[in-house]
C-alpha cells in the first residue's frame, strides 16, 4: 500500500493525553488499515509551548523517532533532551511525556506496538 499526504488522516488533538496546546498529528495508516500489533503511526507535530501529557503504557510500547527539532522527553520523571536521530521507547508501564520548549517546531514519529 502507498499513501500520499493527501490520502492520510490530519488530526489537530487540544491537550492531548492532559498536556498543553494542539498536537498535530498526520496518520501514515489508520487504525483499520494495520493488520500487525500496532495501533498508531504517525508523524507528530508539536509547536513552541504544546506537549503530549505524562501517561502510562500498560500492553503496548511506544516508539518515538524525532525527525526536526529539539524536546524534552520525560520517562519515568526523568527529562532529557532529544534532538534528530534521537529515538525512545517506553512500555511494560512506564509512563512519559514530551515538550517543545523551543521556537521551531518539534516533529517526529511516533509508533504504538501492541503486545498481544
Amino acid at each position: 500500500m502507498i499513501k500520499t499526504p493527501e490520502q492520510m488522516t490530519h488530526e489537530i488533538k487540544a491537550q492531548m493525553r492532559g498536556g498543553t496546546g494542539e498536537v498535530e498529528i498526520l496518520h501514515l495508516f489508520d487504525p483499520a488499515e494495520l493488520t500487525g500489533k500496532s495501533r498508531f503511526v504517525a508523524k507528530v507535530t508539536l509547536q513552541q509551548g504544546c506537549s503530549i501529557g505524562f501517561h502510562e503504557h500498560g500492553q503496548e510500547e511506544e516508539i518515538y523517532y524525532i525527525l526536526e527539532g529539539e524536546g524534552v522527553f520525560n520517562e519515568n520523571g526523568q527529562e532529557t533532551i532529544i534532538f534528530p536521530g534521537t529515538a525512545t521507547l517506553t512500555g511494560n508501564g512506564a509512563s512519559h511525556s514530551i515538550r517543545n520548549d523551543k521556537a521551531e517546531p518539534l516533529v517526529l514519529l511516533a509508533i504504538i506496538l501492541l503486545f498481544a
